[in-house]
């Protein structure tokens, strides 16, 4: 049976009318009408967000795109098949009703809002600032910040003929052999120890005394005394050494003689050197130490100028953060620096105050041992006693605070 055509098809009765197709008007809306209102839904989101209508001269893309279309069909006259989406009221030739502008986070500054300088802010009418905005606290003045009151610089040594004999004696052990010397490792942590010996700049230093221990950036530091073999001398901060050696690619470490600590010869570079003892008075105005800074006293020895010591008080601990006054000094005639201060601190240990704290600039506390509830005269007869070798033959009351004959 041959296969019908489309003409047998369409002449055969359409019983379900299939074929009874009513076209649609063309026109009634416009073509491009969601592609419309989609624009206008976009416009109106962005007028709630901002306050107003894009900019179709905008730096930003989506914004210069979005007010460019919105420029062609603003104003159009079938506004109202858009009532819809269009809450607003933008089609309108002005957007109803009227809102504020609320400025977005995102959006750039007029020239006019940037202000100039300080005075532009500050002037401002809008409301009175809180002072937390304008008032700097918890900030230490210019004036008082961490400032020392002395540089290690070098100066004249004025007890050079003492130190003379070493440097030539290893000058010499050096020439030969006899003595080696190491570089400066930039990992390295150098060991600082009084009677040892370094190169520094080309000259030979020894460190002739290690000041009391304290604290310095938040790190335990001591002051030095370094002499130097052209005559001259300094007192660094352990620290402050210890960098320049490491900066210097010419230092060298000159080891010790002997096998070690418990060799007799590993310290036979140290001198016994004579030094000053220095009772010092706290200025400080914390009241738990100007309550009783009559009787807190500091016992100090040291081998270098006594107001050279005391000049950076302020800033050590070991002064109480302070300044201090010099109340008394006793010089030593061959006798040990280190002995005597010794001697003296275990005298007067019972006078030692167990509660002295002080906290340094980094909030750490440090509890100074060098002070003594004690008075000038006390001191005094402590320093006879050293000097005529009875000090074994006395002792320090702390109860009724009186230097008594040992019973």
């Amino acid at each position: 049976m041959p296969r019908p055509t489309l003409d047998d098809i369409f002449d055969e009765p359409d019983e379900y009318g299939l074929l009874d197709v009513k076209l649609s008007v063309r026109g009634v809306r416009p073509p491009d009408f969601e592609r419309d209102a989609g624009l206008v839904r976009d416009v109106n989101a962005f007028y709630d967000r901002h306050g107003r209508l894009p900019d179709e001269n905008a730096k930003g893309h989506d914004e210069m795109r979005l007010g460019t279309i919105w420029a062609g069909i603003a104003g159009r006259a079938d506004a109202d098949q858009f009532a819809q989406v269009d809450p607003n009221g933008l089609l309108r030739s002005k957007p109803s009703p009227e809102k504020p502008v609320v400025r977005d986070w995102r959006d750039d500054p007029s020239e006019d809002e940037i202000p100039q300088c300080l005075d532009d802010i500050f002037d401002e009418d809008d409301g009175e600032i809180s002072s937390a905005f304008t008032q700097i606290r918890n900030v230490t003045p210019t004036a008082d910040r961490h400032l020392p009151d002395h540089r290690a610089e070098f100066f004249p040594c004025p007890d050079f003929d003492s130190f003379r004999p070493a440097f030539e004696e290893l000058q010499t052990e050096l020439d030969s052999g006899a003595r080696e010397a190491t570089a400066v490792s930039s990992r390295e942590v150098i060991d600082v120890q009084e009677g040892g010996y370094f190169i520094r700049n080309g000259l030979l230093a020894y460190i002739a005394e290690k000041g009391e221990l304290t604290v310095r950036g938040g790190k335990r530091d001591q002051r030095l005394r370094v002499i130097f073999s052209n005559g001259a001398e300094s007192d660094p901060l352990i620290s402050s050494f210890r960098k320049a050696l490491a900066s210097d690619p010419t230092a060298r470490i000159i080891l010790r003689p002997g096998l070690g600590p418990l060799d007799p010869d590993w310290e036979s570079d140290k001198l016994d050197l004579t030094g000053t003892i220095y009772v010092a008075r706290s200025r400080s105005d914390q009241p738990a130490i100007a309550e009783v800074r009559d009787i807190l006293l500091k016992i100090g020895v040291t081998t270098q100028d006594v107001q050279r010591r005391i000049a950076d008080a302020r800033n050590d601990p070991t002064f109480l953060m302070a300044p201090v006054d010099i109340v008394a000094t006793y010089e030593l005639k061959n006798l040990s620096r280190r002995k005597v201060e010794d001697l003296l601190h275990r005298f007067f240990d019972a006078a030692r105050p167990r509660d002295l704290w002080i906290t340094d600039r980094f909030n750490r506390r440090v509890h100074p041992r060098e002070w003594f509830y004690v008075l000038p005269e006390h001191v005094s007869q402590a320093v006879a006693a050293i000097r005529d070798g009875r000090l074994h033959e006395i002792i320090y009351d702390a109860q009724t605070q009186k230097i008594v004959r040992r019973t």
